[in-house]
């Protein structure tokens, strides 16, 4: 372990996690979006990571939504209210162009719905 001592860590991690459904449940091709949000974390963090997953949520009219998702993220060194407010305005672009109605944003394990 000595020499990472050297190293730099990156120790924080922002987390989108991209639907692949449009106006709640109606399968789309999201990949636009996820570059979208690819470029909007590899601009403000130097890179960023995709995953897929599959997903499952209870929408608000109480019906079973599930779908492929992809997860974009992103670590760094030091999330400062500037950069986070940035990530939440990536997350109102990606729940206003998709008609969702909510984005989940994962920080540091902690999740969040936008």
């Amino acid at each position: 372990m000595k020499a990472l001592k050297n190293l730099t860590s990156l120790k924080e991690v922002v987390k989108i996690y991209v639907p692949s459904t449009y106006n709640v449940d109606q399968k789309i091709d999201n990949y636009k979006f996820v570059e979208g949000i690819e470029s909007g974390l590899s601009n403000l963090f130097g890179g960023s990571t995709t995953i897929e997953a599959n997903g499952a949520y209870l929408s608000n009219n109480g019906f079973l939504v599930t779908e492929k998702i992809n997860i974009v993220y992103a670590f760094c060194e030091n999330l400062d209210n500037e950069k986070i407010d940035s990530v939440l305005t990536l997350c109102e672009w990606l729940k206003k162009e998709m008609k969702q109605e909510c984005i989940s944003l994962e920080v540091n394990n902690e999740l969040y719905f936008v």
